[in-house]
């Protein structure tokens, strides 16, 4: 059952803002308005201030271009959010264009198309990708069409436009941070040596925040702040905005000699870097507008940004730790899992509620030593909503968890060891065959995926497959990537590795010891159900002794989550021997591991649920 309606009442004032858009765009002479999911550091979650794409559209999703012309407008998302945007978008004037994927360009094929020779498209270039930048500026001048990227738009109509973040900064520190700030910062520049370049800027915030072993609460869920930093051969420097490092840290700061500059001035210090210097920069990972900052006679290196390699490789320490937060982790869900069942059992409970699901699963993770805070909004589905990939419940719209059906609940933790992320799925009441068949082929694929043995370098995207042949074989698909990167308490969704279909097997995604990638198949049954089962994956020698044979260096993945896997939803006649295995090993290793940290209730769900099948 559905309690409410998404709320409509804002398409008004939606209306309001794309014809004030519509008359700034007439008064600056421009024929179309680009709005990218994005800010200066080409974050996937915004600060307030940069999300100006949901402001003007109202479209929540997390991915999504928004162009607006004078007799058009329209928001590109990929299948994750369909459903969600077709409900958010309904009435407004403003169309769903779908594309296949969140890394689409489609939107430059349709103004491509679209443009008339003449005519002008505008996007601010400070939130704009350098590489998008330039295959946009491509596509257009093909046609005649000029690309104006020296003007934010919105800034000249949102008056009520949220400032920079204001949160204090904080140390990652021993025994979580296992590397000190000083070997971070001589290793990168090592890696900047090595490519030649003289200096390094960063824009990335994850980047940052692993190089100078800082977090920050400027990001929803995700444990950085905004700022930019230059590296140099004899110092760094960090700007970000006044006020958010205290005397203290900014006293150890400067003993690792990294200075603090104001958040404006980053563009500024790249304008005054000296001609016939060397400057590394990463294309993907900067935008246009700093690009451009860039003063002219200086010696651009192109490259992968040394971090993002460095901090995708976890080290024997960080995974020690990773262990000990993921069986805290599972400790935690033990508890909201039993509590699930007993309220699902109780015939007198108060209305549970997909809202409930989230307050509960954060409370069992709060009370957990080292918890900081989840690490995205926990997706609580019951049956159709369940369909919905992102899917949000919220007050006004929401499930009442009664009846018969499926639940599927997406959710994580931010620790100052690790960072989680887990989907399962349960049943409520009675559930059908054709529920335990889909479930039983979505194990399949998360346990092929979690079997698997492969050459140490393999680009990550090669091993979607292996993930979907199961589903395959039964004429079944699933529209999102099958993994993502995990950070260490670092955002949820870390490159450069990542399991999909729809990324380039470029070299920067070859798989490497000591990287975290989630396994996630799933099966989507608009309107009926929807099915995930997801678990983190640690890549480790696929030998022990971690030698390289007649044919090189091999990987495997060790399981890093620990959570039993709900029996109640299987079709045993789709299980082969190898797979039941499998599966009693993985619950053998649950119940060991989580025993010593559950107790009561807690305890007895844990050895009921990893029972041998």
């Amino acid at each position: 059952m559905i309690l409410g309606m998404p709320n409509q009442s804002n398409s008004s004032p939606r209306a309001e803002r794309l014809q004030q858009l519509r008359a700034a765009m007439a008064h600056h002479g421009i024929d179309a308005c680009i709005v990218p999911s994005s800010d200066p550091h080409l974050s996937e979650y915004l600060p307030r201030r940069w999300q100006g794409r949901e402001w003007i559209s109202g479209f929540t999703g997390s991915v999504g271009t928004f162009i607006a012309t004078a007799e058009f407008a329209g928001v590109w998302t990929d299948g994750r959010y369909y459903t969600q945007a077709e409900t958010e978008l309904a009435g407004t004037g403003i169309a769903l264009m779908k594309i296949p994927s969140g890394a689409s360009l489609l939107h430059i094929d349709w103004l491509a198309a679209n443009m008339q020779p003449g005519q002008t498209v505008a996007v601010d270039a400070r939130v704009l990708g350098l590489a998008v930048a330039r295959l946009l500026n491509d596509a257009l001048s093909a046609r005649g069409v000029t690309l104006r990227t020296d003007i934010d738009l919105l800034d000249t109509i949102w008056a009520d436009r949220p400032g920079l973040p204001t949160e204090a900064l904080y140390e990652h520190a021993a025994p979580h941070a296992t590397l000190a700030r000083a070997d971070k910062l001589a290793a990168t520049r090592a890696a900047m040596a090595a490519l030649g370049a003289e200096r390094h800027f960063i824009s990335t915030l994850d980047d940052i925040a692993y190089l100078f072993n800082l977090r920050g609460a400027d990001v929803s869920f995700n444990p950085v702040f905004v700022a930019h930093a230059l590296i140099e051969r004899d110092g760094a420097t960090l700007f970000v905005a006044e006020g958010k490092a205290s005397p203290e840290l900014q006293a150890r700061l400067r003993e690792d000699g990294v200075r603090l500059a104001p958040y404006a001035q980053a563009a500024d210090a790249l304008a005054a870097l000296p001609a016939a210097s060397t400057l590394l920069l990463d294309p993907r990972r900067i935008t246009a507008g700093m690009r451009a900052a860039v003063a002219d006679g200086v010696n651009i290196v192109e490259a992968i940004n040394p971090t993002t390699f460095a901090k995708s490789r976890k080290s024997d320490a960080e995974a020690a730790h990773v262990r000990t937060t993921m069986e805290q982790d599972g400790a935690a869900l033990c508890e909201f899992f039993a509590w699930l069942e007993g309220e699902l059992a109780n015939p007198q409970r108060a209305p549970l509620t997909e809202l409930t699901i989230d307050e509960q699963i954060t409370a069992a993770r709060a009370r957990r030593p080292h918890f900081v805070s989840p690490s995205f909004n926990t997706i609580a589905g019951f049956n159709a909503n369940g369909a919905i990939m992102h899917y949000r419940a919220s007050r006004e719209s929401h499930a009442l968890i009664e009846g018969d059906g499926l639940l599927l609940i997406d959710s994580g933790g931010q620790y100052l060891g690790g960072t989680t992320d887990i989907t399962r799925v349960v049943p409520v009441g009675q559930i059908t065959d054709a529920h335990r068949r889909d479930f039983t082929l979505v194990l399949k694929g998360m346990m092929a995926l979690s079997q698997a043995h492969f050459p140490r370098g393999t680009r990550s995207p090669m091993l979607d497959a292996i993930a979907r042949a199961p589903i395959w074989a039964a004429g079944v698909d699933y529209g999102h990537g099958t993994g993502h990167g995990v950070g260490y308490f670092m955002n949820v969704h870390e490159g450069p590795q990542v399991i999909s279909p729809s990324a380039s097997p470029d070299p920067h995604t070859a798989m490497e010891p000591g990287m975290i990638t989630s396994i996630e198949p799933g099966i989507y049954k608009p309107g009926r159900w929807g099915i995930r089962i997801e678990n983190l994956v640690l890549n480790v020698p696929a030998e022990g002794d971690g030698k390289a044979g007649e044919f090189g260096e091999f990987l495997r993945f060790e399981t890093l989550t620990l959570c039993p896997i709900d029996t109640r939803c299987l079709d045993m006649t789709l299980l082969q021997p190898h797979e039941v295995e499998w599966l009693n090993d993985y619950h053998a290793q649950v119940r060991a591991r989580l025993l010593p940290h559950v107790d009561g209730s807690a305890r007895a769900w844990l050895e009921l649920r990893t029972k041998a099948i």
